[in-house]
């Protein structure tokens, strides 16, 4: 078995003396690992870091073996990124949950083009975090966690909307929400259209795809908790938009 392909690397771990598994999301094989020789040494490391564009070649004598691969590095990103904490956040979170929903081997071509084009971003523009709250949604929508944010729950309306349903997923108008709009996650106007946002609204809105992430997508993979990485850029988020 054999096959060539390009991905973002998503995860580097030690394998033995000088090999490392690296896990890359590629849009014709999904989220695929495979073991590296050599990836372990001074030549290889600096180019499988989390985050860059690779070429890789797989390898494996059955196609349910974990399989060799071969990597060429097409570009670096966690080099562009380094010297600004918030895009650096940014990155690790969007491959850290990456490697940590994605099923194995199950390919999502439209998910697979959002993510690399947000990883450009990233290393391009100061607008990226728009561009990541939106990504998180598609995430959701994608593995069958979609948000309805299209009208109110309570009477179809499409005017109005300022909240959403903790339960469903579903908007709510704010003249719908009543005395229960405490109890309601935030549905900020750029998670449905507006193309400029503050920082305090994204994060704002990161907090209510988070709700649903950690309480629908990390339970149905048999998670309690999601990757650290995205609370650190949430965090930072928070900080950046109380200054």
């Amino acid at each position: 078995m054999e096959w060539r392909d390009e991905g973002v690397l998503l995860a580097v771990r030690k394998h033995g003396e000088n090999a490392v598994i690296i896990e890359v999301f590629t849009e014709n094989h999904g989220r695929h690992s495979g073991v590296v020789r050599g990836g372990a040494g001074r030549k290889q490391t600096p180019v499988l870091q989390p985050g860059g564009q690779i070429e890789v070649v797989w390898k494996a004598r059955l196609e349910e073996h974990l399989g060799a691969f071969s990597a060429e590095p097409l570009r670096s990103r966690a080099a562009q990124v380094m010297a600004d904490p918030l895009p650096l956040a940014g990155l690790t979170s969007t491959v850290g949950l990456l490697s940590f929903s994605l099923p194995e081997r199950e390919t999502h071509p439209a998910l697979y083009k959002s993510s690399v084009s947000l990883l450009d971003l990233m290393c391009v523009t100061d607008a990226w975090p728009l561009a990541y709250l939106h990504w998180e949604i598609q995430l959701l929508e994608v593995l069958g966690f979609g948000l309805d944010l299209t009208c109110c729950a309570v009477s179809g309306t499409t005017e109005d909307l300022a909240y959403v349903s903790p339960k469903s997923g579903r908007a709510v108008a704010a003249h719908h929400a009543g005395r229960w709009k405490t109890q309601l996650l935030p549905l900020v106007p750029c998670m449905i259209g507006d193309s400029v946002a503050s920082n305090a609204e994204i994060a704002e809105g990161l907090r209510t795809t988070g709700h649903f992430l950690e309480k629908w997508l990390a339970p149905s993979l048999g998670y309690r908790a999601l990757p650290l990485a995205r609370r650190r850029l949430v965090e930072r988020m928070f900080r950046i938009s109380a200054v």
